[in-house]
C-alpha cells in the first residue's frame, strides 16, 4: 500500500491522546479474565463497550489530547505515511472519510465525517470508559473511533493475522463502515441481544466489512482535496492482507484460538468465512448497495 509522498495529510481528523491521564476513576476493563471475555465476544464492535457490560457504568472524562500531540508534529504528508505506523493510519482515516464524503451524499445526504482517536491503554469515551483489551471500536454516542494502535502488533502475534498495511486499513476502514451505518440508522439492528450466525449482530459487521471492501475498490481513484488520489498503489498481496486479518477477526477463528472449541450460536461479528465473502463483495462490486446483508 504506497499514499503519494506530495499530498498533505489532514490531521484535524485524528485526536492523539496517547499517553494522557484519564481524569475521574479507572477503566474496569482490563487485561486478563475480562480482556480475554471481551475479545471472545468478538473485536471490531459496532457499539462502545458499555452495551457489552464492560465498563462500571460510570461515564469518565474523555481524554484530551496535549497542543503537541504526535501526529501533529509528525504526519504532514504522504511521504510520513508510506515511513510510520501512525502516518499511515491518519492517511488511511482520510483516504476513507474522503471516499465518502463523495460516495455518501449520492446515496443518502449529507456526510458528517468522524475523527478517529488514538489512544494507549484506556479511554473514556461517550459510551463508557474502555481498555485496549476490547479492540477497534466505534462509539455512536461520540460519533468517534476509537483505536489503540497497539492492537495492529496483536493482530499478527495473537490473532495469527499475517499483519501488512492494508490489514491496518481493513481495520479502520471497517470502523468507519459503522459510522456509515450510524449515519443511516441502521446500527442500531445489532442491539436486539440476539446472537448466532444468522443474527442481526452478524448482519451489522459483515455489513461494515462490505464497506471497508467498497472503499478498497475506489481508494486509488479516489481524489482529496488537491484533486489526486491520496492511495496511488494497491497490490494484490495488499489485498491477500486484507483477507487475512478479515478471517482472523472470525468467530470462528477466536472461539477456536482461545476456548478451545467453537459455538457458533454466540456469535456476534460472522465466520472467518462470511467475514471473506462480504469484504469481497464490497472489493469486487465497489457498490455499497450491494451490501446489504440483511436480505
Amino acid at each position: 500500500m504506497q499514499f503519494d509522498d506530495d499530498a498533505n495529510l489532514d490531521t484535524s481528523e485524528v485526536q492523539d491522546v496517547r499517553g494522557s491521564r484519564i481524569p475521574g476513576g479507572k477503566a474496569t476493563v482490563g487485561g486478563g479474565v475480562a480482556g480475554l471475555i471481551a475479545l471472545l465476544l468478538g473485536l471490531f464492535f459496532g457499539v462502545g463497550p458499555d452495551q457489552l457490560g464492560l465498563t462500571d457504568g460510570d461515564e469518565e472524562p474523555t481524554a484530551q489530547s496535549s497542543s503537541l500531540a504526535e501526529v501533529q508534529r509528525s504526519c504532514r504528508t504522504g511521504k510520513d505515511a508510506n515511513a510510520r505506523d501512525d502516518c499511515r493510519t491518519v492517511a488511511v482515516v482520510n483516504s476513507v472519510q474522503d471516499y465518502w464524503r463523495q460516495e455518501f451524499p449520492r446515496r443518502q445526504g449529507r456526510y458528517t465525517a468522524a475523527p478517529t482517536v488514538f489512544y494507549s491503554a484506556r479511554v473514556g469515551t461517550a459510551c463508557g470508559a474502555a481498555s485496549s483489551a476490547v479492540g477497534p471500536f466505534y462509539c455512536p454516542g461520540d460519533r468517534k473511533v476509537y483505536l489503540d494502535l497497539g492492537f495492529f502488533d496483536e493482530l499478527r502475534t495473537k490473532f495469527g493475522s499475517s499483519g501488512g498495511p492494508f490489514a491496518q486499513a481493513y481495520v479502520v476502514a471497517h470502523e468507519y463502515g459503522h459510522h456509515v451505518q450510524h449515519l443511516m440508522g441502521t446500527l442500531g439492528r445489532s442491539q436486539d441481544g440476539r446472537t448466532g450466525r444468522n443474527s442481526n449482530a452478524v448482519r451489522v459487521e459483515l455489513q461494515a466489512d462490505c464497506y471497508a471492501g467498497v472503499w478498497a475498490h475506489h481508494a486509488t481513484r479516489t481524489p482529496d482535496e488537491s484533486g489526486r488520489p491520496l492511495v496511488t498503489r494497491l497490490t494484490e498481496a495488499d489485498i491477500r492482507d486484507g483477507m487475512d486479518a478479515a478471517a482472523a477477526v472470525g468467530d470462528d477463528r477466536i472461539q477456536e484460538r482461545f476456548q478451545g472449541r467453537v459455538t457458533p450460536e454466540s456469535w456476534t461479528h460472522g465466520s472467518a468465512e462470511q467475514r471473506q465473502n462480504w469484504f469481497r463483495q464490497g472489493l469486487r462490486t465497489g457498490d455499497m448497495a450491494q451490501c446489504d446483508t440483511f436480505r
